[in-house]
């Protein structure tokens, strides 16, 4: 497996609609376990394709302590086909924007339809974290960040940051 490099918010990748996926063939698998890895790798519990540069409709999660890693989710073509009335205010974060973190309203629980890493239809019923990370890759691959869920202002002074940490990064490499 591979790690893959994980754009830095504002990328314009990250703002394209991801593209459905066919099937899931032994190329879609492969990019599949390297999200899995790259995700690991950068201590996160969830990616979408399109945070390394592809853009697919293709998430993968794993909200288990580190210590307890192992059994990922891997979603193509993931839809949400149910979701509760009950909202949840959670802070959430996204490997796309480092460190920095916001209380996001969404949907308490849903249901998901995807097809897995065998290629299979299956459905999940999502609740707590789960469901706030399935929610959160899932508009990875509609083009929305977790940042666009917040004031004007307040989306502004995160991407400012992450825009000179990034010219930073580049004038010392």
């Amino acid at each position: 497996m591979t790690v893959l490099p994980i754009l830095i918010a504002p990328d314009p990748k990250l703002k394209a609609k991801a593209k459905k996926v066919d099937a899931v063939d032994d190329e879609t698998l492969k990019l599949m376990n390297d999200m899995v890895e790259t995700m690991h790798s950068a201590n996160g519990i969830g990616l979408a394709a399109p945070q390394v540069g592809v853009s697919k409709r293709i998430i993968v999660v794993d909200i288990l302590p580190k210590d307890e890693r192992g059994r990922p989710i891997r979603m193509a073509n993931p839809e949400i086909i149910w979701a509760s009335e009950e909202d949840e205010l959670r802070e959430e974060g996204c490997l796309s924007l480092p460190d920095q973190y916001a209380d996001v309203l969404r949907p308490k629980n849903v249901r998901v339809r995807y097809v897995d890493h065998e290629n299979e239809i299956r459905e999940i019923d999502a609740e707590g974290m789960l469901s706030v990370c399935v929610q959160h890759e899932i508009d990875h691959l509609e083009g929305t960040l977790f940042v666009d869920y917040l004031s004007t202002l307040r989306r502004k002074m995160i991407i400012r940051k992450l825009q000179k940490i990034q010219k930073l990064a580049e004038a010392n490499a």
